[in-house]
């Protein structure tokens, strides 16, 4: 029997879930499923432990649910849109070794290339997310900045230290989420909860590495592309100046917030201009307000 389980989080992903438990059963791994009120009709196979919410608690909490639900000493995060292409030893013998280490196996498209750019970044910094806010990643995706973030760089089929790998496919400790008192809740419901995990873990002295021998098939993005525009903008921008206002320092932290309060302002005035995008306005009101506030007082609301 395998040391870890898996904690699998599904909103509305009936479609892939079923790969995603058959890849572990096929690899000894027990799965704890916690689903955050699916409304598309999601069968739950047999033989796992099925935890059900009445309502969205949100990623962060429901993986803090799904851990909590089990006893093993390790926990592979995986995304119910992940299958797992080899078996997850090798991610327990690293974690098993150290404590304050956690491993990431690499995530591929069904080419068998790596997804780079997604399943391995470092740690945003200012200038990163400045440039993204400010659709210069999007733009200009070659600039020095966007390449070190998304890690071009880096030879991905190798074994090596990392800053950020994607909670698509991450192992770790129970006494190391413990001792960080697991993921943050207040991201809700989702974004940016895996890079304030890596990043308290690396701040506790932690270390986390890819192992690049261990793969899992990875779709992605179908959860939130089924997101309307307006809640994808409320969402991604409120949880993005969340993890600035807790990770940066005061210039950065309004370094930041001003850059989107600029990007958002240009996109409203683009929209009106082309008369398009109205769904979206309000949403792009409230992030407005909301890194406003961040600029003058160094805050976002409930932080």
């Amino acid at each position: 029997m395998s040391p870890a389980t898996a904690v699998i989080v599904t909103y509305n992903s009936g479609a892939h879930l079923g790969a995603a438990v058959a890849s572990c059963r096929q690899f000894g791994i027990p799965v704890v499923i916690v689903d955050n009120a699916s409304t598309d009709g999601t069968v739950f196979p047999g033989d796992v432990t099925v935890l059900r919410n009445e309502a969205n608690r949100g990623f962060a909490a429901a993986v803090n649910q799904g851990v909590r639900a089990h006893s093993s000493p390790l926990t592979l995060l995986l995304n119910p849109d992940a299958r797992l292409l080899t078996g997850i030893a090798p991610l327990c013998d690293i974690c098993v070794a150290n404590r304050h280490t956690a491993a990431a196996g690499l995530l591929v498209e069904a080419n068998g290339k790596p997804q780079k750019g997604f399943s391995i970044r470092r740690l945003p910094t200012a200038a990163a997310l400045a440039c993204e806010v400010l659709g210069i990643n999007r733009i200009l995706p070659g600039n020095p900045v966007n390449q070190a973030y998304r890690c071009m760089d880096l030879d991905l089929t190798k074994t090596q230290t990392v800053e950020q790998p994607a909670g698509a496919l991450l192992l770790f400790r129970r006494d190391d989420w413990e001792e960080l008192g697991g993921f943050d809740e207040r991201y809700f419901p989702v974004w940016f909860e895996d890079v304030d995990f890596a990043r308290r873990f690396r701040d506790l002295g932690g270390t986390m590495v890819l192992e690049s021998s261990v793969l899992a098939l990875h779709v992605g993005g179908h959860s939130v592309q089924k997101l309307t525009d307006a809640s994808r903008i409320r969402f991604w921008y409120g949880s993005l100046l969340r993890y600035v206002v807790r990770h940066f320092g005061a210039v950065s932290r309004r370094l930041v917030a001003g850059c989107v309060l600029f990007g958002l302002a240009a996109r409203c005035v683009l929209g009106i201009f082309l008369l398009r995008g109205w769904a979206a306005f309000g949403a792009h009101l409230d992030c407005i307000r909301l890194s406003a506030r961040c600029v003058v007082l160094g805050k976002i609301r409930n932080h």
